[in-house]
């Protein structure tokens, strides 16, 4: 009886299945960890400017860095003013495990209130959410976050929108990819 030789040794496909295991759990404990240290790991690298003289109030803005859209909305003081409204609603609105520059911690999750700067993309599967009134809506499984990037409680995404690295260079010049 004929047997084919397989190309990896016994030795060899044992090492694999370890490593393989290794790198599932390890899989998990490295997303643990980004989750845990969430605060220094933003978006940074490959400044963007833009211009934002042009942008009127309450309208949105889509620049494209590093490969992804990044929103760029002048909010207005109504707006930024109904941001506490609904707080009991949101999965985590102190934004304790959000992705988003220290300085940006606060409740409109911006440097400055009037613009709010994210990447536009679902945290759930990487869709990108349309500005729906007074909320992000995305379409292909209805995940919902409010005008500060936040997620609410209903829909499959858990977690708030990525805010990258940002500064402002001036009153209406806005560098995305570099810390305030």
């Amino acid at each position: 009886m004929e047997s084919n030789p397989s190309p990896v040794s016994k030795g060899q496909r044992r090492r694999i299945v370890i490593a393989a295991g290794a790198c599932a759990v390890g899989g998990g404990t490295l997303f643990l960890s980004q989750q845990h240290h969430a605060a220094k790991s933003w978006p940074h690298g490959n400044p963007l400017s833009v211009d934002l003289s042009r942008l009127p109030e309450g309208k949105l803005q889509t620049v494209e860095w590093q490969g992804k859209p990044v929103w760029v909305l002048r909010r207005s003081p109504e707006s930024i003013a109904a941001l506490g409204s609904k707080e009991d609603q949101l999965a985590d609105p102190a934004s304790k495990t959000s992705l988003q520059p220290t300085a940006c911690r606060n409740p409109h999750r911006s440097l400055r209130p009037q613009w709010f700067v994210a990447i536009g993309l679902c945290t759930h599967q990487g869709c990108t959410p349309a500005l729906n009134g007074d909320h992000f809506l995305c379409p292909c499984h209805t995940s919902k976050y409010d005008l500060a990037g936040r997620v609410f409680k209903v829909g499959p995404a858990q977690a708030n929108l990525v805010i990258p690295a940002y500064r402002f260079d001036g009153e209406n010049k806005l560098i995305i990819g570099e810390d305030a």
